[in-house]
């Protein structure tokens, strides 16, 4: 319990030395994250199952070489992408989010440095390096959490690419 509440007090220091565009950041990895946990939850236990209803529902079908038999599966196929698919840009749309948040909080923070200009001039050091650290550390806090993320949102598309692949070819005529 002792170890959550400093964990919570150095989050809480951090965000206070960032401005208040880390909390706009932590929401957006949060959802990112979520989503991505989502699609790997998808694509290792619930898609198995669905490949498997599709294949017996081709292969129950009469008639697998007919102009109708392959509008038919392509619709099937279709179904499918969509569900490999899902949620996918919106992970790619958030982890390109996340560096312009941080640039907002470039921008937030050097603001803060041109009012402490403005009223101290340039003899208050420490409270231009506040500004300059409310700056810094959200750019930081951006790339890192779109760095998080650029594998991952890369790996569910060619991986639902790829599971697209392999449920044509188990569906080809025999």
């Amino acid at each position: 319990m002792v170890a959550l509440l400093n964990i919570l007090e150095s989050i809480q220091g951090f965000i206070e030395l960032g401005g208040n565009v880390l909390w706009a950041i932590m929401a957006v990895l949060l959802c990112m994250w979520t989503l991505i946990l989502e699609r790997y939850w998808f694509f290792f236990w619930v898609h198995p199952t669905r490949r498997r209803e599709i294949l017996a529902e081709w292969e129950a079908r009469e008639d697998t070489h007919s102009w109708y038999a392959r509008r038919v599966k392509d619709e099937m196929v279709s179904r499918a992408k969509q569900d490999l698919k899902k949620n996918v840009l919106t992970i790619q749309t958030l982890i390109a989010v996340c560096p312009l948040l941080g640039l907002l909080g470039t921008v937030t923070g050097m603001v803060a440095v041109f009012d402490v200009m403005a009223f101290f001039g340039t003899g208050n050091a420490r409270a231009m390096a506040s500004g300059v650290s409310m700056a810094t550390i959200p750019t930081m806090a951006g790339m890192v959490a779109a760095l998080s993320g650029v594998y991952f949102g890369t790996y569910l598309d060619h991986k639902a690419d790829v599971e697209v692949e392999k449920l044509e070819d188990l569906m080809r005529p025999q």
